[in-house]
């Protein structure tokens, strides 16, 4: 089994990869379209500002084959921006378009709190999500970013965290998983969540 970390070269991507590799799974970080189009399942990392994320996907080639792999029924997971990607857009850099995957968009987060938030949050989680099972009602973890996702429908939500707002901490539509948070980054629970999605993958 074979998941496959997008690198459109942007950003620390490797840190998905190598959390992936200390558990076990046969992850590879690759800009070659044909092994992420062959691979069993597909990582799309990001960090950084959502126009300069999608800019460099997009020159490199590789936005076709990563939003046909968020579509094709292939285990998929998003992180941070790479979550962020997935929606129509993101206020943070209107006049770039997102991958359109997922129905909604990227708002900033209230000025009322300080911004970004950069540490640790809770959840509170779906019961029934995949995604989160195993991580208890309240985990914790950690968060980088300004902007967060406001999904078209509550349904593809799998946990929520709340900073001066409500937003979408993780979405989960059958093998379609993203986090806004850092997984790789979160100790157990992060841990945790990626081994649910390793054995997802097997």
């Amino acid at each position: 089994m074979k998941i496959a970390v997008v690198d459109y070269g942007i950003g620390n991507l490797r840190s998905a990869e190598k959390a992936l590799q200390h558990l076990g799974a046969d992850a590879t970080l690759t800009a070659d379209a044909d092994a992420i189009a062959a691979a069993d399942a597909v990582v799309l990392p990001g960090v950084g500002a959502f126009g300069a994320c999608m800019r460099a996907l997009r020159e490199s080639g590789l936005e076709p084959v990563a939003k046909g792999a968020a579509t094709d029924g292939r285990p998929f997971l998003g992180v941070c921006v790479g979550m962020q990607m997935l929606f129509d857009g993101s206020d943070e850099s209107p006049e770039v378009p997102g991958l359109g995957v997922v129905a909604g968009r990227v708002t900033r987060l209230p000025d009322s709190e300080r911004l970004p938030q950069i540490g640790w949050n809770t959840l509170e989680v779906r019961p029934e999500s995949r995604l989160a099972a195993g991580l208890g009602t309240a985990p914790w973890l950690y968060f980088v970013h300004s902007f967060a996702p406001d999904p078209a429908d509550d349904g593809v939500v799998a946990a929520w965290c709340t900073y001066g707002r409500r937003f979408a901490a993780a979405i989960e539509t059958g093998p379609l998983w993203a986090t806004q948070f850092h997984p790789e980054k979160s100790s157990d629970a992060g841990l945790r969540l990626l081994t649910n999605f390793v054995e997802a993958a097997a």
